[in-house]
C-alpha cells in the first residue's frame, strides 16, 4: 500500500525537530512548543487548500543548488521504503526549513553532499543521482554508513550518517505519514494524544 508524503508531513517533521514556520527553538530535536504547533496547524490548513503534494515542495529561498537537491532526494529515495511516494517535495520542504537561519548546519549538509558525490564518482563513475537504485544502496553500504556513528566533525561516513542518513530518516519517521509505517500515527510535535504511542504497529 502506497503512502504519500506531503508538505504537511514535512512541516510536522520540522515541528517535531523544534523548528516550525522557519523558527529555530533551540530544542535540539525536541517537540515544538504549543504556539509553534498552532502556527503549524494554521499553515497546514492554508497549504492544503492551495497546494497539491506534487507542486508544494519547491522553495525559491533554498540554500541548496539544484544538483544538491537532486542528491538529497536520491538519498532519501534509497533510504525510504519503496511504498513511499511524494519524496521530492517532502525532502525539499523539510531540508529548506531545517537549515533556514542555520548557515553552519547548511554548510555541514552541503559538505556531506559533496563528499558523497566524490565517492560516487570515484567508485561508481557517476554522480549519485545518476546511479541505479542498486548502486546507490551499494555505495552507502560500502562507505560503512549502516554502522557508522553520527558525528558532524567525524570521518566521512560519520558525517554522512549525521547530516544525511539520520536527518532524512528522522524527517520521515517524525512525520504523520512516516509514523504510520511504524505504528506511530501522531509523532512528537504532531497533535494527537498519547494513545498512538502505546499501540504497536498495525496489522495491515
Amino acid at each position: 500500500m502506497e503512502r504519500e508524503l506531503t508538505r504537511r508531513d514535512a512541516l510536522a517533521a520540522l515541528a517535531a525537530s523544534g523548528l516550525a514556520a522557519g523558527v529555530d527553538t533551540g530544542a535540539g530535536g525536541g517537540a515544538g512548543s504549543t504556539a509553534e504547533r498552532e502556527t503549524l496547524s494554521s499553515r497546514e490548513a492554508a497549504s492544503d487548500e492551495t497546494e497539491s503534494p506534487a507542486d508544494s515542495g519547491a522553495d525559491r529561498s533554498s540554500p541548496f543548488t539544484e544538483r544538491e537537491t537532486e542528491t538529497l532526494v536520491s538519498v532519501a529515495g534509497t533510504l525510504y521504503p519503496s511504498a513511499v511516494t511524494g519524496v521530492s517535495a517532502f525532502v525539499e520542504t523539510y531540508t529548506v526549513g531545517r537549515v533556514r537561519d542555520r548557515p553552519a548546519y547548511a554548510d555541514g549538509m552541503k559538505a556531506a553532499l559533496e563528499t558523497l558525490e566524490q565517492y560516487a564518482t570515484e567508485w561508481f563513475d557517476g554522480r549519485y543521482s545518476t546511479l541505479s537504485t542498486r548502486d546507490r544502496g551499494a555505495l552507502l553500504r560500502q562507505m560503512g554508513l549502516v554502522n557508522a556513528d553520527p558525528d558532524p566533525a567525524g570521518s566521512d561516513p560519520e558525517r554522512l550518517r549525521y547530516y544525511l542518513v539520520n536527518e532524512l530518516l528522522y524527517a520521515l519517521y517524525s512525520s504523520p505519514t512516516g509514523g504510520e509505517l511504524v505504528g506511530i500515527e501522531n509523532p512528537p510535535g504532531h497533535p494527537g494524544g498519547l494513545a498512538s504511542y502505546r499501540r504497536g504497529p498495525s496489522s495491515d
